[in-house]
């Protein structure tokens, strides 16, 4: 059984759900997630360059190998438009034996 701790969950956002539709669609296609969770209507609050912002925006939520993040990084902020995309990896602390081989099938070597 793969380890869970060769898995983490990364967070993203995104301003538009056809843009992040795409990111995701291409992060699935390229094997550099296993899954991608689309979760809409999130309300932003942040400060951006000295002016406080309230924006609706996506989370995405990224299934992947610990070992893929780095790369999964690079790609998102290649496919992304935010000047500074949100990219926070978080460690999966446990998951079923089943979802595990999952992930692990359907991510890069």
């Amino acid at each position: 059984m793969p380890s869970p701790n060769n898995f983490v969950l990364c967070l993203s956002t995104h301003n538009q759900l056809k843009p992040a539709k795409k990111i995701a669609e291409t992060l699935v296609k390229e094997k550099l997630v296993a899954c991608v969770n689309l979760v809409p209507q999130l309300l932003s609050i942040y400060n951006w360059k000295s002016k406080l912002c309230k924006d609706k925006e996506i989370l995405l939520v990224m299934k992947t190998k610990k070992s893929l993040a780095k790369k999964l990084e690079q790609r998102l902020c290649e496919l992304h438009s935010y000047e500074v995309p949100e990219f926070i990896v978080l460690p999966i602390a446990a998951c079923s034996k089943a979802y595990g081989l999952w992930m692990k099938e359907n991510t890069l070597i």
